[in-house]
Parts: C-alpha cells; structure tokens; sequence
C-alpha cells in the first residue's frame, strides 16, 4: 500500500507539472485567444457595468432562457463568460498551491483505483490509458459537441488532459507493487 500511495503522490505531483506547462507557460497562447488592449479593457468595462450586480458566475449571453434571448442565441454571436468581479494575480499563489494539493489527490484516486482494478503492470497501463482517453472525450471533446466550444482550444485542453493524466497513471501503475503470480504447475509433478 505504500508504494500506492507514493505512486500516486508522484503521479499527482507529474500531473501537475505538466498541466502547469501546457496552461501557466506561452504554450497557452496556442489555445486562447487575445482581444487587444483597447478591446479588452472596453469588454472588462461592459462586463464590470452589466454583471456587477448579478456578481460572479458563469454567464450565457444572450440568455436563451427567454423568446428575445432564443433569437438573439440563434444570430449571434453568443458567449459563455466565467466571470469574477473582483481580480486577482495572473498567477495565483494559493490557486497553485490548491491545484497542487488537487493534483496529489487525484494522483493517488487514480493509484487506488488502479492497483484494485488490475494485478500487473500492463494490465495497470492499459486501465490507465484508456481511462485518460474516455476522461478527456467526454469531459473535453464533450463540450465542443454539446456546447459549440471552440475546437482549436478544446483540442488543446483534451491534448493536455490526456497526457496529464496518462502520466499520472502510468507513474502509479509503475510504482505500485506487482504480486508474484504462483504457477499453477509449481507443485505438480510428472
């Protein structure tokens, strides 16, 4: 059980990594978008005038919850807007240090779920693999196929995901202890 445990902590600890390096690093420029300077601080100010009230939340705009909001949804262009109305620094101390200590949790989820699953370390590598794979098709790819997400940042993001949490997985696969398998004609004699 120990060396479970430091599998996933270690799995968890690359997970992390490697999602720091694809999201906190210029790597990021290649799935987001920029609007410019005088584009972004006039969308900052309408969103600080049309939202402030109704405070931090996840916005769908033009709200299609009504007639206007479906017709207005249906022309375009619409938005999904993750909105906080207070700021806080690009790069997050206690958002680091969080998604660390997230990391380090899911990394031994995945070592527990995979030592009860499988005996060997192939078997162990293959649950790993394919479990990254569904994640990351539902979870991700799902939101460009249900939600219109845009696809270059979806891709980005399930790219991402995927070799984040195949790491994870084949790090906890490797380290956890394989039991030797008895041969069934070990005490058979002919």
């Amino acid at each position: 059980m120990v060396r479970t445990i430091a599998g996933g902590i270690l799995g968890g600890f690359a997970l992390f990594v490697i999602r720091f390096l694809f999201w906190q690093t210029p790597l990021s420029a290649l799935a987001l978008h920029r609007a410019g300077e005088a584009p972004g601080a006039n969308l900052q100010a309408a969103l600080a005038q049309s939202l402030t009230q109704t405070g931090t939340g996840v916005y769908i705009v033009p709200d299609p919850a009504t007639a206007q909001g479906t017709i207005l949804y249906g022309k375009g262009p619409i938005a999904t807007i993750f909105y906080n109305n207070s700021g806080f620094p690009v790069t997050d101390s206690a958002a680091l240090i969080g998604g660390l200590v997230l990391a380090l949790i899911a990394g031994v989820v995945i070592a527990l779920a995979l030592r009860f699953a499988a005996v060997d370390f192939g078997s162990r590598a293959r649950i790993a693999l394919l479990s990254a794979l569904a994640a990351v098709l539902w979870l991700d790819i799902g939101q460009a196929v249900f939600n219109h997400a845009h696809w270059g940042y979806i891709l980005y993001l399930a790219f991402s995901d995927f070799i984040a949490l195949a790491a994870a997985g084949l790090i906890a696969a490797r380290l956890i202890a394989t039991a030797p398998v008895a041969s069934p004609n070990a005490t058979t004699m002919h």
